[in-house]
């Protein structure tokens, strides 16, 4: 069967995939056997090595309060530059350039700094014109940096995904007498979300792996963090990168594996863009199935 993308292939074209699959699959046996024999070869799969992680002790002191410490950098992070970049976002499709233009240098002044930046800057500033403890100022330099760069990433999110809705939504809005903030509200956001939720997850994932800048370079007590003082003493320098990285991997599996419950949740719905109504839906929007009588309304009769 063809699509619309691509042709079926033939058998001459079945062959070659086939044989670039086993090639592929055989390259890749070959490179993991290559690291496991390196690794082995330089003693990193001792049990001594991974002995640590066994044991409550390495869990407790160290990757557990450094996962936490992500955790709580993230989860303040998305709270605050998800309505920030929503806010925003909206801001710059305002019809008042006073409002408009002001937004704009806003979000493009703050999405083309590196984030690093942004945390050393509100480090510094913390440090010297506030009030902040230096156990808490890591922490809040590293919001302070991922929500100023997320929230102008998200604002752009924001103002494309609802540039990409037909203009026949917001007309149709008006033509029923609707204002500009109840047709953004009740129209075009509920619509936008659907489609910008890739893009925000996607966002959202890289708040929980740039929290790993803070503790690189501010000493923030992060996961990255906590894990090269374990390594320090335990002496476990690759098996700490590999458990490291396998968290990482899934907690950002958890996320994006719930943003896709969300989004098909969301297409699911009626009042998303992708509902599909059925036959009784449209029976409940058509009176005239059901033996009703259409009220008075713009071409209707009483």
């Amino acid at each position: 069967m063809s699509s619309v993308l691509y042709d079926t292939p033939g058998p001459r074209a079945k062959r070659r995939n086939i044989l670039i699959s086993v090639v592929f699959f055989v390259l890749l046996a070959l490179l993991v056997w290559w690291i496991w024999q390196t690794l082995d070869d330089h003693g990193q799969l001792t049990s001594a090595m991974w002995k640590p992680f066994v044991q409550a002790d390495a869990w407790t002191t160290y990757l557990i309060p450094g996962l936490g410490n992500t955790l709580k950098a993230a989860a303040l992070a998305m709270v605050i530059a998800l309505p920030l970049g929503a806010v925003f976002g909206i801001a710059r499709l305002s019809d008042h350039r006073w409002v408009r233009v002001p937004s704009a240098v806003v979000v493009e002044f703050f999405r083309a700094i590196p984030v690093l930046l942004l945390m050393l800057f509100a480090n510094e500033l913390y440090s010297r014109y506030t009030n902040v403890t230096s156990e808490d100022r890591p922490l809040y330099a590293v919001v302070t940096g991922l929500v100023l760069y997320n929230a102008s990433v998200l604002a752009e999110v924001v103002r494309a995904g609802i540039l990409a809705l037909p203009k026949g939504q917001t007309e149709a809005a008006y033509a029923i007498g609707l204002r500009k903030t109840q047709t953004m509200t009740s129209i075009l956001l509920p619509q936008a979300v659907t489609a910008m939720l890739p893009a925000i997850v996607s966002q959202l994932v890289v708040i929980v792996k740039d929290t790993a800048l803070g503790g690189v370079m501010i000493g923030f007590n992060e996961l990255l963090n906590a894990r090269s003082t374990l390594a320090a003493n335990y002496a476990n320098v690759i098996p700490s990168f590999i458990v490291v990285a396998a968290i990482y991997i899934v907690l950002n599996f958890l996320l994006t594996s719930f943003a896709s419950w969300l989004e098909g949740y969301l297409r699911r719905s009626k009042r998303s863009t992708g509902a599909v109504l059925g036959a009784e839906d449209m029976e409940e929007l058509n009176p005239a199935a059901t033996g009703g009588t259409y009220g008075t309304g713009a071409g209707g009769a009483v």
